[in-house]
């Protein structure tokens, strides 16, 4: 789901695998494991999702970056 964001372009999850995909501005994509479906929530809701994304989830969850 694309979002209205200076840092953050797009926001998935999968819900079954708690695993949360974000695209970044630049274009790098990352998915974060073991992410609950309320911080998904959370995340989507936020006024800042860069501020979000940085204290809630930046180095809270394990990641891998997604090649293209």
């Amino acid at each position: 789901m694309q979002v209205e964001s200076q840092a953050i372009r797009e926001i998935n999850y999968d819900a079954e695998r708690a695993k949360l995909f974000v695209t970044f501005s630049y274009g790098d994509r990352y998915v974060y494991v073991g992410v609950p479906g309320e911080v998904h929530r959370s995340f989507l809701d936020a006024d800042s999702k860069g501020r979000f994304f940085a204290y809630e989830i930046r180095d809270q969850y394990p990641y891998n970056k997604v090649d293209a």
